[in-house]
């Protein structure tokens, strides 16, 4: 069992507890706080709520989640495009329509899956049993470079830098229309959609703080190539702040409402760049992880 307690803030005020809940953890879906409000599990102030409960500020939230039984995970054969790899961690070079770790009722082709039949039983184990070795994340269909932990030291030493925003991040797009600057900043919190809880947005009442920095590569007619360094590292960032200044990524079904004029499986996003101070060594170490296959060809279309 594990208990959550925080106190509401003045940007929750006269929120529904489900909703307050669903965005200070944003890891549940709503359905999944809605159902262990029903069995009883969520107190204000020390008394049982209903989720139409709306909060108060000062109130005093506690959620407990209860025990889950843990699902068998299985190793499986999936091939890796491994980067780099020693006692301590592994860089892969994560394929496009790959999932990163599990979730219910999705326990194979992952990731996940992948590493932990290529490293056995020398994966970090902070994260549980369905993100062996997962200290971050990128999106199903974005592909590159990403971290993988062997070991709980590895694991802590990472998800430190990652918290003080010390880990360089960059990546490669091509976005709708021509941007007019050659570098820009967008400067804005980010926080989950108010009515579709699939979509993150700019949010200024309970959004965190995001930063992306962009700068043009190429300007391709109708469509620019560029450069995206991340400061911090919230859920879709780049795709919801390059969309939030009218240059959503090609081949974005989420953040972009037209038709994709190219046969695309998602958006083009390529976390090309990873650099950070080794956990053993105390040495900065970058990997890149070459440009996919479909991405070059597209850029020779649009050129």
């Amino acid at each position: 069992m594990n208990e959550i307690l925080f106190d509401v803030t003045p940007q929750m005020d006269e929120e529904r507890i489900d909703k307050c809940i669903s965005n200070y953890l944003e890891d549940l879906s709503r359905s999944y706080i809605q159902k262990i409000i029903k069995e009883g599990n969520v107190f204000v102030n020390e008394k049982p709520v209903k989720a139409n409960y709306k909060v108060k500020i000062d109130d005093s939230i506690r959620f407990i989640i209860p025990d889950s039984v843990e699902p068998d995970i299985p190793a499986q054969d999936i091939p890796l495009d491994i980067i780099y790899e020693d006692k301590d961690i592994l860089i892969v070079n994560k394929p496009k329509n790959m999932v990163v770790h599990p979730a219910p009722g999705h326990y194979e082709g992952t990731l996940v899956n992948a590493i932990m039949y290529h490293c056995k039983d020398e994966l970090s184990g902070i994260n549980g049993v369905m993100r062996p070795g997962i200290v971050h994340r990128i999106d199903k269909d974005t592909t590159g470079s990403l971290i993988i932990c062997k070991n709980d030291e590895a694991h802590n030493f990472i998800a430190d830098l990652l918290k003080k925003h010390d880990i360089t991040r960059k990546y490669r797009a091509i976005v709708h229309g021509n941007i007019s600057e050659e570098e820009g900043t967008v400067n804005a919190p980010i926080g989950r959609h108010p009515t579709d809880r699939k979509k993150m947005a700019i949010n200024e009442k309970n959004g965190k703080r995001a930063i992306t920095h962009y700068r043009v590569i190429e300007r391709l007619n109708k469509f620019t190539y560029i450069e995206c360094e991340l400061e911090t590292g919230r859920t879709h960032q780049i795709r919801v702040h390059m969309s939030s200044i009218g240059h959503p990524l090609l081949g974005d079904e989420v953040y972009y409402n037209g038709k994709c004029p190219y046969k695309l499986e998602g958006q083009t996003l390529h976390a090309m760049t990873i650099g950070f101070v080794h956990p053993s060594t105390k040495e900065y170490v970058e990997f890149e992880a070459p440009l996919p296959e479909y991405f070059e060809e597209l850029l020779k279309k649009l050129r």
